[in-house]
């Protein structure tokens, strides 16, 4: 259980009917943003994350493996991430992301577990 109260589960917390969007995001140093409305579209192996302020901020892509828990009642998801990692990872781009899904298969490679 991590300080959050989530648990780890094989499918890091969601499901494929799982929407998450809204949710706090928690990187391992603190709030890095929520999740982005886009991420249900890209389904459970990435979370797209909105990090800063809503106009300032950006959309980035994060994988699933990445994500240590989610404690649905408290809305949080809790990354193995530090904020740095979290708000470098790459930038989500709506035409790319959505209308390519080989890319999504490059993006889970290049940014995996090594991210």
């Amino acid at each position: 259980m991590s300080e959050h109260g989530a648990h780890r589960v094989p499918t890091a917390g969601h499901t494929a009917d799982d929407d998450l969007t809204g949710y706090q995001v928690d990187a391992t140093d603190g709030h890095v943003g929520k999740v982005s409305k886009y991420s249900r579209d890209l389904g459970p192996r990435f979370l797209v994350v909105h990090t800063g302020p809503w106009v300032l901020g950006k959309d980035v892509v994060i994988p699933s493996d990445a994500v240590m828990g989610v404690d649905h009642d408290a809305r949080i998801v809790q990354l193995s991430r530090t904020k740095a990692q979290a708000k470098s990872a790459p930038v989500f781009d709506e035409a790319t992301h959505l209308g390519d899904p080989r890319h999504r298969d490059q993006l889970g490679g290049r940014h995996g577990a090594g991210h």
